[in-house]
C-alpha cells in the first residue's frame, strides 16, 4: 500500500528547457508525477515544431513563453503524443494560428471528451484554470512524418499501450526519441487507457529505434535503459494479476497486500490498482483499451491511498 504521500505546496524545480540536440529542446516538469509532463521544441531557419503541451493554464502560458525564449520563429505545428488532458490542455495556446497534429483516435477521445478532467472531482485541489478545448485538426492512423527544414521527425504510432492512441516522435538522424507516456522514467507507468500486453509491444518497437537519448512523457531525461525499466513494471504487473486472476481474488484486493518491492519508489504507486485492473480485463480476453469506469478507478486509487486525494502538484 502506498505510504508516499507528500502534502500538496510541496518543493518541486521549476520547469527546465534544456537542448537535447542542436535545435531539440526538452521541457522538463519534475518530479513528473500527476500532471507534470514533459514537453518539447525543434526549432529550424524559420519554423518551429512543438510535442505536446501542458495541463494547467498557468503551466500552459509558462511553456508558451519558454518556447517564445527558445526561438522567436512561428510554431508551424503542434504534435499531440496521446490526449491526456497533462499534454493537450494547453494546445489552446498554440491553436488556432498552429495545426495540432494527433493520431485519428486522439482527436476522437477529446472530442468526446472535452473539458477532462477540469469538471471532474478528480483532482479537487488542483487550479486548471481556463482551458478552452483544441482538438487536432491533421490526424493520421500509423505514421507521418514532419520536416523541420530538413530534419525528419518521424511520428509513429504505437498503441494501444498507455492509451489508445500513444504516438512516438522519433528524430532518427540526432537519435533523439520523444516517447509520450510509453515511457515513464521514476513514476509509475499508467495503463488505466491502454494496454499491457500492447505497452510490451511498444516498447519492443521503441527499443528497436536505436535512441540515444529520451525524453519521456514524464521524469528525467534519461537513456535507452529506462525501457527495461518499464518493461520490468509492466511483466511484474502481469504475473501478480495472472495470480490473482486464477485465484479468484479481486484487482483492487490484490493490489492493497501486494508487495510492490523494487518499484515501492517510484511516484504515484497508486496507479498499481488501475494497472492490475487492466490486466483482469485482457485476461477477459477484452479488447485491448477497452473502457474501464474512470471515476471508480480513480476512486479506488484514492482508497489505495488511504483515502488521501491524488499527489497532483501542478
Amino acid at each position: 500500500m502506498s505510504s508516499g504521500y507528500v502534502p500538496y505546496g510541496a518543493d518541486i524545480p521549476a520547469p527546465a528547457t534544456v537542448e537535447v540536440s542542436p535545435g531539440i529542446f526538452a521541457y522538463i516538469q519534475l518530479d513528473g508525477s500527476w500532471f507534470l509532463n514533459n514537453a518539447g521544441c525543434v526549432v529550424g531557419s524559420r519554423t518551429a515544431t512543438v510535442v505536446d503541451a501542458t495541463g494547467t493554464e498557468a503551466r500552459g502560458r509558462a511553456w508558451r513563453a519558454a518556447v517564445s525564449a527558445i526561438t522567436p520563429n512561428p510554431v508551424t505545428s503542434l504534435i499531440n503524443t496521446h490526449h491526456h488532458a497533462d499534454h493537450t490542455n494547453g494546445n489552446f495556446l498554440f491553436a488556432p494560428n498552429t495545426p495540432i497534429i494527433a493520431h485519428e483516435l486522439c482527436r476522437e477521445e477529446m472530442m468526446a471528451n472535452p473539458g477532462f478532467p477540469r469538471r471532474t472531482p478528480l483532482f479537487p485541489d488542483t487550479d486548471f484554470g481556463d482551458c478552452p478545448a483544441a482538438p487536432p485538426v491533421i490526424t493520421f492512423k500509423d505514421r507521418l512524418t514532419v520536416w523541420v527544414d530538413g530534419l525528419e521527425l518521424q511520428l509513429m504510432y504505437v498503441g494501444p499501450a498507455h492509451t489508445s492512441n500513444d504516438v512516438a516522435v522519433w528524430i532518427p538522424a540526432r537519435k533523439v526519441l520523444f516517447s509520450g507516456d510509453v515511457l515513464f522514467n521514476g513514476g509509475t507507468p499508467f495503463t488505466l487507457f491502454g494496454s499491457l500486453a500492447g505497452s510490451l509491444e511498444a516498447l519492443d518497437t521503441i527499443e528497436a529505434l536505436g535512441a540515444e537519448t529520451i525524453v519521456p512523457g514524464h521524469g528525467a531525461i534519461c537513456g535507452p535503459d529506462v525501457i527495461h525499466q518499464v518493461r520490468s513494471y509492466i511483466r511484474f504487473v502481469l504475473e501478480a494479476a495472472r495470480m490473482g486472476f486464477d485465484a479468484g481474488a479481486s484487482a483492487s484486493d490484490l493490489a492493497k497486500d501486494l508487495d510492490l518491492d523494487q518499484f515501492a519508489d517510484l511516484t504515484d504507486p497508486e496507479r498499481i490498482v488501475p494497472n492490475l485492473h487492466r490486466a483482469y480485463s485482457e485476461f477477459r480476453g477484452e479488447p485491448r483499451a477497452t473502457p474501464l469506469p474512470l471515476l471508480e478507478m480513480f476512486q479506488a486509487m484514492v482508497a489505495y491511498n488511504g483515502g488521501l486525494p491524488l499527489r497532483c502538484l501542478a
